[in-house]
């Protein structure tokens, strides 16, 4: 197919409602704050930085670091205040997802509660989508 014989059609809509896009990426109240609180004593940095890597049994990992920067192909989620930016290789596996941080006796982490998710190991660490 030559350029030539590409055509595209503009119109414009009036009258129609304007949807608010969603986030890629939502926070819980306690992890809004746990954020806050690992933030408030390292003024160098600006947020966290979530990512997926390959690693372990069932394929990819979440990965979670301080960052001094954005990123040009970084997506920024700015929730009460506190950012988190998501890397570019996270964001198809990212929407629509939940993150909590949770604390019990034994242990206290976030937790991404994320729909796309086909299947996690049993140690849950690792998932595949």
């Amino acid at each position: 197919m030559s350029a030539s014989m590409v055509r595209a059609t503009v119109r414009a809509v009036s009258k129609r409602k304007i949807l608010p896009t969603r986030a890629a990426l939502t926070l819980t109240p306690s992890a809004v704050n746990k954020i806050r609180i690992l933030l408030q004593d390292k003024p160098e940095y600006i947020g966290l930085k979530v990512g997926v890597r390959t690693r372990g049994c069932n394929g990819l990992t979440y990965t979670l670091d301080y960052t001094k920067e954005r990123e040009k192909s970084d997506e920024e989620v700015l929730q009460d205040g506190v950012r988190v930016f998501i890397e570019k290789k996270a964001q198809l596996t990212l929407l629509g997802t939940e993150m909590d941080f949770v604390e019990s006796k034994l242990s206290s982490e976030f937790v991404f509660n994320n729909p796309n998710i086909k299947g996690t190991c049993g140690c849950g660490e690792s998932f595949n989508i």
